[in-house]
């Protein structure tokens, strides 16, 4: 499988930050984002935004934005969806997803995601630490998003349900602090201690 397109997903409202990009909070001297691009880029062939909203506010990455296709903060799936409509237009099998407030994310993400996808049918896995499943860290087909839109029309959310009924595979990673996002101030703050 060769190197596919990340995409970071930042489609999210932030409501247990306040609102506004909490990706763009700074982490030591840059932004949460800024660590996020700067682990995931030499991991892909090349980086999208998925984010709602102007897209100017953005503007300085250099990056393709896009926007959800589903209406309503439909989740991380919805982010899914888009990336994967997206690398359909532009000739790409599959993506691989990473959350926009996760400073720390694995060096080697998408390698472990591509052995674990290998052996599956439509080369779909997710990343699980100590603590579980890893919803928002995934190596997504191309193939199957006609059947993910269905299901987000349908009302699905969850990302391990609609995962599960694809056989995703696991890809293991030996700690949770490589998956450690930032949802609240608090988290802001330990997340400036880990770092």
């Amino acid at each position: 499988m060769k190197q596919p397109v990340g995409i970071i997903l930042a489609g999210g409202q932030a409501q247990r930050m306040g609102g506004g990009d909490k990706s763009r909070l700074m982490l030591g001297d840059r932004s949460i984002l800024s660590h996020v691009i700067a682990r995931f880029e030499p991991q892909c062939a090349s980086l999208v935004l998925n984010a709602n909203g102007d897209a100017g506010r953005f503007a300085d990455l250099n990056m393709p934005m896009i926007a959800d296709s589903i209406d309503g903060f439909a989740g991380p799936l919805s982010g899914v969806l888009a990336g994967l409509d997206w690398a359909a237009e532009n000739g790409v099998e599959h993506i691989v997803t990473a959350a926009a407030d996760t400073p720390f994310l694995p060096c080697d993400l998408v390698p472990r995601l591509q052995m674990a996808a290998e052996d599956t049918a439509h080369g779909l896995a997710l990343a699980t630490s100590p603590s579980g499943r890893q919803p928002t860290f995934g190596i997504w087909p191309v193939a199957l998003r006609d059947d993910l839109r269905t299901a987000l029309q349908d009302g699905l959310r969850k990302v391990v349900q609609w995962t599960s009924r694809h056989d995703a595979a696991m890809a293991p990673f030996p700690d949770d602090a490589s998956f450690f996002n930032v949802n609240t101030p608090d988290d802001l703050t330990t997340a400036r201690g880990m770092l």
